[in-house]
């Protein structure tokens, strides 16, 4: 489902899935709401709604069947890595503190 970014009260993202009728609605706190059964013209009007949080407060929110999740949050650093063909992190091997202990002779 493609997302639509905004910023209106607490709404950060809005989607809409024809074919499924679910409307996603994604907060600033990083949860998100998938609503059930909501019509093309409701999806339309809130994606034009110049006062989107009103209209969702007023005709979604207790209107429509809702699934609560969390919002797909992308971390600033894979947004880079996508942009640069930045990979995963090379594996570190982590010291462990009794390797101090039992050094063998010439070790440091």
């Amino acid at each position: 489902m493609e997302m639509k970014k905004i910023n209106a009260g607490k709404l950060r993202a809005i989607g809409y899935d024809t074919r499924e009728r679910i409307l996603r609605v994604e907060f600033d706190d990083g949860t998100a709401i998938d609503h059930s059964g909501v019509g093309s013209e409701v999806w339309r009007r809130l994606s034009t709604s110049g006062a989107a949080w009103s209209f969702y407060r007023d005709n979604i929110e207790e209107e429509f069947a809702g699934k609560r999740g969390r919002a797909e949050v992308a971390s600033k650093r894979a947004e880079l890595d996508a942009l640069f063909g930045g990979g995963a992190e090379p594996e570190v091997k982590k010291a462990n503190p009794l390797d101090a202990l039992f050094k063998q002779p010439g070790e440091e």
